[in-house]
């Protein structure tokens, strides 16, 4: 069964609420900017791993650990 996507329109002066069926372009977007915001959550995801990675071996090098590194920096 599919689902038929919609979008509210709202007209501001006469107070008119519509629910229209979007069009292709705009249902092409949408799957668009999900891949888009996928792909920016995967990098993101991949920049704190390896964040965490260098800060564990920064920790290590130095033969500290994470809180002795917060007594120092305060």
């Amino acid at each position: 069964m599919s689902e038929t996507l919609t979008k509210i329109i709202v007209n501001c002066e006469t107070g008119v609420v519509a629910e229209v069926p979007l069009t292709g372009e705009e249902i092409a977007q949408r799957e668009a900017d999900a891949v888009a915001a996928a792909t920016a959550k995967a990098e993101e995801d991949a920049k704190a791993a390896e964040d965490a990675v260098a800060k564990d071996a920064l920790l290590t090098k130095l033969g500290i650990t994470a809180d002795e590194a917060k007594l120092l920096l305060t």
